[in-house]
């Protein structure tokens, strides 16, 4: 199912942000799948936190697994009806394999993860490497003398250096 928006025009006129046009593009695809149901908290300007309610699940049966931009969290529940023989009259929660994936953008890292009361807690920081992070330029910070490209006085400027380096070899 495409949206219901062209990116084309976007798409000619952008460089770089191709990811970005297939992520709205497909946004429409995959909506049904709910389970585990999930928070996501911002608790800080570069720090984020998903919940996700993993209730019956032991850490062991749960997968978090981050690629490039895909935080991808995964569980397979073990077989628990032939260990412990009880028969179910019924059951309400779910303990089906899921697999949930996350689009993280750049330089978003998973610092933990944490299971506690049926709560899967994966806590995320943006760490943004010095040499992208915005500086400020200072102007006329720096004095820069000229320097001439002819001769190593910088008193006289390159014509001048140029026309008395003529006038050397004749006199001579």
């Amino acid at each position: 199912m495409r949206s219901a928006f062209d990116f084309a025009p976007f798409r000619r006129s952008s460089v770089g942000f191709d990811r970005l046009f297939d992520m709205l593009e497909n946004s429409g695809n995959g909506g049904s799948e709910n389970y585990p149901p999930f928070d996501l908290i911002r608790s800080a300007e570069n720090e984020y936190r998903i919940d996700l309610a993993v209730a019956g699940f032991k850490p062991e049966e749960i997968d978090i697994t981050a690629q490039q931009n895909v935080l991808i969290v995964s569980g397979r529940k073990q077989d628990e009806s032939e260990q412990k023989g009880s028969d179910y009259v019924y059951r309400g929660i779910a303990t089906r394999s899921f697999e949930r994936r996350f689009a993280l953008a750049d330089h978003i890292q998973v610092r933990g993860a944490d299971l506690k009361d049926g709560l899967l807690s994966i806590e995320l920081v943006r760490e943004i490497p010095e040499a992208m992070k915005p500086r400020k330029i200072d102007i006329g910070g720096s004095q820069r003398r000229e320097q001439s490209a002819i001769g190593s006085s910088g008193e006289q400027p390159a014509s001048k250096q140029t026309v008395d380096a003529k006038r050397e070899p004749e006199n001579a």
